[in-house]
């Protein structure tokens, strides 16, 4: 292997020696509100709440998944960690310093890379693929020759022959082999953290298992830390440690990926896990899981913001809006019927493997 794309994170990863695995990044108090146009000057001023108080560490070494329907603050959440958009407010830590504060923001973002959704739109269509992938080194002080030379050597690591890519443009590649062009390029820069947009969900099922192993082995090699957001449970539960589920803007469940998908304790996370295809027949169900369409995120329920639409709810859900508490050593859930001490019981709700 090249020198220029040798394995150059060496956190621990988690497990590794016997220790705790430490946060890499932290997101405190995270909120971002988007500004909604109405007709006339009268009556309150109306926000989109997309983001709405969220807290959650990933954890260096580790793929954490973040779930949940359309609209529920993912890709939001994910934006605000690359300070794509400004937060409103909260603090985001990495490796224990402030961004924006004792962390300089042009160092942080060689430091966070993101992967999108979007293969072509995320490329440059006038910029050669080797002229993408070095783009960013140059920036950042690297000098042409070698960062051209670092853009082949990424290549060839993410299964595309330099010598027949790295001359082509974005439109004369597939789908998958502009993703790989992507992945590529966010290596670029030697990042420690990757952020992963939906980036397999547009490729074909053979495309993105190809691609799924490509992370796989690019995680074990350069000792990355993924975050990871899909609509996909299979996906999540093949490539996650651990699952983070969100719902309207906050955070209704966090945990490993065997206490979320085999002893569920959230509601919502439950109807999440019903809603995978089936491979048996007898398993199968024409029942939805959830009824009802998300609420409004510019008026959102009061109390629990899932209470509207959640079988087990109280009286009480309406009232009290629950906060993410710990009901496990490996799982947080935000539900008045499953935290300790809460006067409530409910039996938790456990899946097939």
């Amino acid at each position: 292997m090249s020198a220029a794309i040798s394995p150059y994170n060496q956190d621990m990863q988690i497990g590794e020696r016997g220790g705790p695995a430490q946060p890499l990044i932290s997101a405190r108090g995270l909120l971002k509100h988007f500004p909604v146009k109405t007709s006339g000057f009268l009556g309150p001023r109306k926000v989109v709440r997309a983001v709405d108080g969220v807290d959650f560490d990933i954890l260096k070494g580790e793929t954490l998944g973040v779930v949940g329907e359309s609209g529920c603050g993912k890709s939001t959440t994910a934006r605000l960690l690359m300070n794509l958009i400004v937060r409103d407010q909260g603090d985001i830590l990495f490796d224990g310093e402030t961004v924006g504060s004792t962390l300089p923001l042009a160092q942080y973002r060689r430091q966070v890379q993101m992967v999108f959704q979007d293969s072509y739109a995320s490329l440059n269509p006038r910029l050669t693929i080797e002229q993408s992938i070095a783009f960013a080194p140059q920036v950042h002080g690297v000098p042409a020759g070698k960062a051209i030379a670092r853009a082949h050597d990424l290549l060839h690591r993410v299964g595309l022959e330099p010598t027949r890519f790295a001359g082509r443009y974005p439109h004369e590649l597939s789908g998958g082999q502009r993703q790989r062009v992507n992945i590529a390029r966010a290596l670029a820069l030697q990042p420690r953290l990757i952020i992963l947009d939906e980036a397999v969900s547009a490729l074909d099922k053979s495309v993105e298992a190809q691609v799924l192993n490509l992370l796989l082995d690019l995680k074990r090699d350069f000792g990355l830390t993924y975050l990871f957001i899909s609509h996909d449970l299979n996906v999540v539960r093949f490539m996650c440690d651990r699952v983070m589920v969100m719902y309207l803007g906050k955070v209704a469940e966090i945990g490993s990926r065997q206490a979320i998908f085999e002893n569920t304790q959230h509601p919502y996370s439950s109807a999440l896990l019903a809603s995978m295809p089936k491979m048996d027949p007898s398993e199968r169900t024409l029942e939805p899981p959830l009824s009802g369409d998300p609420p409004n995120p510019i008026d959102p329920p009061s109390g629990c913001r899932f209470h509207t639409r959640c079988s087990f709810a109280e009286d009480a859900c309406s009232r009290t809006a629950p906060s993410l508490a710990t009901v496990s050593d490996e799982q947080s859930t935000a539900c008045l019927m499953s935290t300790p001490g809460s006067g409530h019981s409910r039996a938790p709700i456990t899946m097939e493997a």
